[in-house]
């Protein structure tokens, strides 16, 4: 992580609510001067100031993740103001199906999905990976899920078997592949890209009927985002490090 003369620089989009404002918090608590991404810069505002308040280092960032000239000027943004990036975690995504069986899902649908939870994180990122080369040890977090493992939506006795989403688990998929891209890439570099399952959080997403808190998902995302130089990289992780399965 950065030295000692300066506090490590993090971008978080999707920041203004829900486990992407956990996050903001708990690395702004850590010392991190964060830029909380929102699409919504009002209400990103907002939320940034109520961080402040508490003491936190936070800005907010207009950050609209599937539109290219908005990641682009955030981009612009932390260049002219701080030159380097030591964190980005992508954590904006969507969930888009309600009820759908999946050959009942519109292909709008799905391709929507994919636009925020798998090609905006491939925009983010490339945009921002100028920046993170200039970090001594740059950290890359994305947003994972059981949803998107295989081995456990492929278990007949399992739970996820029971609900089958065309858009959200296969983008979620698609997303820890990406991960492991991207990790390959620079692995022999001090960059580390993995992926954080933050279980089933209460957020808008579900309905607020998550059986965890965002703050308790927050942690796996941030743990993984202040890794050491002994960290793994290329993996998806749960609480505790637990491997989430492919």
């Amino acid at each position: 992580m950065p030295s000692a003369e300066r506090a490590p620089i993090s971008l978080v989009t999707g920041g203004g609510r829900g486990i992407g404002y956990e996050v903001v918090a708990q690395l702004a608590g850590a010392g991190h001067r964060v830029l909380l991404g929102a699409r919504d810069r009002d209400a990103g505002r907002r939320a940034a100031a109520r961080l402040r308040a508490e003491g936190g280092d936070v800005e907010c960032v207009e950050l609209e993740v599937t539109d290219a000239r908005s990641v682009a000027r955030a981009a612009r943004h932390v260049e002219q103001r701080h030159g380097v990036l030591d964190v980005l975690v992508n954590n904006a995504g969507i969930l888009l199906e309600k009820d759908e069986l999946p050959s009942e899902t519109p292909l709008d649908l799905v391709r929507s999905t994919f636009e925020t939870n798998v090609f905006a994180v491939m925009s983010v990122t490339n945009a921002m990976l100028p920046l993170l080369r200039r970090s001594p040890a740059a950290r890359v977090v994305n947003l994972a899920s059981q949803l998107g493992s295989l081995t456990l939506t492929g278990d007949p006795s399992g739970i996820y078997c029971r609900d089958p989403k065309l858009g959200y688990s296969p983008s979620k998929s698609a997303l820890h592949s990406l991960t492991v891209m991207y990790a390959n890439e620079f692995r022999h570099t001090t960059m580390k890209f993995n992926g954080a399952d933050p279980g089933w959080c209460a957020t808008d997403i579900n309905g607020y009927t998550g059986s965890r808190t965002p703050r308790q998902g927050a942690a796996v995302v941030v743990a993984l985002a202040t890794l050491g130089a002994d960290g793994p990289t290329g993996g998806c992780f749960s609480d505790g490090g637990v491997v989430l399965p492919w």
